[in-house]
């Protein structure tokens, strides 16, 4: 049985995030499949501040044991509500980067794109606390997200394998 998908319209933005916080690593648990990012292991994405304002964004994995990467960057899509960005891998295209879950203490995030089947649940370490990610999972369950299509990401070793 397949799970509608809907737009980010209904899920809540959590315009209060403090991007320097947000800064920093952050480790890839498990996302829904996108094109571009099958395979891929060790998945890590590093945010800072630029200069000019705008998040410098760094994405880097492992598929086959070959190290992968791109760099962007982000930008709030309204200055009073820093949750919602855009971010951007290749001019002129953007895209929508939610952040609609968050920790108090920044341990954990989740961001969707512009719709339902853009998803990624971060993780200040490569491994997540149960609870935490049974709530997340709660969250999403209850806000319609298709949570039996998300995919663990390898985290585990060094990524050579």
């Amino acid at each position: 049985m397949k799970t509608k998908i809907q737009d980010s319209k209904k899920i809540p933005l959590l315009c209060s995030l403090d991007l320097q916080k947000y800064q920093g690593l952050w480790y890839e648990i498990g996302k829904l499949p996108a094109r571009g990012q099958t395979g891929l292991t060790h998945v890590t994405a590093t945010y800072r501040l630029g200069k000019d304002g705008k998040i410098i964004v760094e994405n880097k994995g492992y598929k086959k044991g070959k190290k992968k990467g791109i760099r962007g960057k982000a930008w709030p899509r309204d200055k009073k509500c820093t949750g919602g960005l855009y971010v951007q891998f290749f001019w002129p295209f953007k895209g929508d980067y939610s952040v609609i879950k968050l920790a108090e203490d920044y341990r954990y995030a989740v961001v969707m794109g512009e719709k339902k089947s853009s998803l990624w649940i971060l993780s200040r370490t490569p491994q997540m606390r149960k609870e935490d990610l049974l709530d997340i999972l709660r969250f999403l369950k209850r806000h319609g997200f298709p949570v039996e299509n998300i995919r663990k990401t390898n985290q585990d070793g060094q990524g050579t394998s």
